[in-house]
């Protein structure tokens, strides 16, 4: 009787997958082109060509001669380009005599700022994130004091510092001549030690890494202790893979400010050869006369780092400051 049944019943179908429709979004939830979002928009545009169109004028002007250049009205696209001012600054190819009496660079210009860039990067953010660590997760009497000692430092500008530093940076023990007193020679002055070891380290570095810390749960950091990690493996096994928005951030910071600076290598620097690319750039700058080919050339080589490490790490670096402060 059941072989019966089972006979008489209809075979049992597969549901077919059906192919869902696509939804045309809501109404309500499409952007709304009302006279303020286009007025936003125009605006935005106008703005980016103010920012912009300074260094497109600049990048086209570096293959301009001399006289194109000071052409009325300004031309955008060089008429005879020319990468005469670019070997002419990096002191290469064939250059005749009155390219060389205008004056030439050199290359090691940038390979100097290059070396000093990185070396002062890696050093200050290694350094800072190690500070940062020991007052974002450490307990020791006296910290809140200490850390507010270094971000009193802030306050100080650059300028008011920069006597005391040539004079140490001078009288430092068994460098440059200098005896175990740091007496007899002139220590790290006009030497690469002079460039990068005062940059090791930054306030500014170590408090924006010292608030990333902070949102690392210690419950992760004990557990690791648990299983018999000690203070330096934790610190690179766990806390830096953790703080890499925050480092790149602080790297790119370092770097540009490293890049950059034009003072304090202009005081302690006197050898030409030990030159970095913005000594080298103010060479061109004269009272009477100015090589403005060869300046915008360099102006040129000199931002075009900046604008690729950020491009690079744009992602990191907005992450790493959105993220700062948040526990």
């Amino acid at each position: 009787m059941a072989t019966l049944d089972q006979a008489q019943l209809p075979p049992p179908t597969v549901p077919q997958p059906q192919r869902r429709a696509r939804r045309s979004a809501p109404e309500g939830n499409r952007p709304e082109w009302g006279p303020g979002r286009w007025v936003t928009y125009v605006l935005l545009v106008v703005g980016a060509i103010v920012f912009i169109a300074p260094m497109v004028w600049l990048i086209s002007a570096s293959f301009q001669g001399l006289g194109e250049i000071f052409s009325q009205p300004p031309r955008w696209i060089p008429k005879h380009p020319t990468t005469t001012g670019y070997r002419q600054f990096l002191n290469l190819g064939h250059l005749t005599n009155a390219q060389r009496g205008q004056g030439t660079g050199d290359w090691r210009w940038f390979a100097n700022s290059a070396f000093v860039a990185f070396s002062v990067t890696f050093l200050q953010t290694f350094f800072n994130a190690m500070c940062a660590y020991v007052f974002a997760k450490r307990d020791f009497p006296g910290r809140n004091a200490i850390f507010m000692l270094f971000l009193a430092t802030m306050m100080v500008p650059g300028q008011v510092t920069l006597i005391p530093n040539y004079i140490i940076t001078k009288h430092i023990p068994l460098f440059g001549g200098n005896d175990i007193l740091g007496m007899g020679g002139h220590g790290w002055l006009d030497s690469y030690w002079g460039l990068i070891m005062p940059g090791t380290v930054s306030a500014f570095g170590i408090f924006l890494l010292r608030q990333y810390m902070q949102s690392i749960p210690d419950e992760l950091l004990d557990a690791a202790r648990v299983d018999g990690a000690n203070e330096f493996r934790i610190f690179a096994r766990i806390v830096l893979p953790l703080c890499m928005p925050a480092l790149a951030a602080t790297a790119i910071f370092t770097f540009q400010a490293a890049w950059e600076d034009f003072l304090w290598p202009l005081i302690i620097i006197s050898s030409p050869d030990r030159y970095t690319a913005p000594l080298g750039l103010a060479l061109f700058v004269v009272k009477n006369e100015t090589s403005w080919n060869l300046l915008f050339a360099g102006s040129v080589m000199s931002t075009l780092p900046m604008v690729v490490i950020f491009a690079v790490f744009q992602r990191k670096f907005i992450q790493g400051i959105a993220l700062t402060g948040i526990k």
